[in-house]
């Protein structure tokens, strides 16, 4: 069984920075993408941002271009997100996300980590 676990979720004032890492447990994966989505209160899950496990090709949304950055360890079925330039339309709990080889979705979830940003 492969579980994903997210942490570094903190409260942080507007203008601060973050990392966030998510991590995989269990068998090692074949992995097509990892990603990161957010949901914040009452509002549905968004994307955030991800990364294609073969090439390292990185995409965000408009909302986080520039202020966030994905990144993956040398070895290892690891992700982290640098957040930076914190704004409080970015408090959210922030989920990790895997997309394995032969599935055409991101399959596996974390339980997420929260993310609050004062003003």
């Amino acid at each position: 069984q492969v579980q994903l676990g997210e942490s570094g979720g903190d409260l942080v004032q507007a203008g601060g920075s973050l990392k966030l890492s998510c991590d995989a447990s269990g068998r090692p994966l074949s992995l097509v993408a990892m990603a990161w989505f957010r949901q914040a209160p009452g509002k549905e899950r968004e994307f955030v941002s991800s990364m294609r496990w073969s090439n390292g090709m990185t995409y965000y949304s408009d909302s986080v271009k520039g202020r966030f950055t994905i990144s993956r360890p040398r070895v290892g079925n690891s992700v982290y997100l640098q957040m930076t330039s914190l704004k409080p339309e970015d408090t959210a709990v922030y989920f990790c996300a895997a997309q394995t080889v032969g599935r055409g979705d991101y399959n596996l979830w974390g339980q997420g980590t929260r993310v609050t940003v004062s003003s």
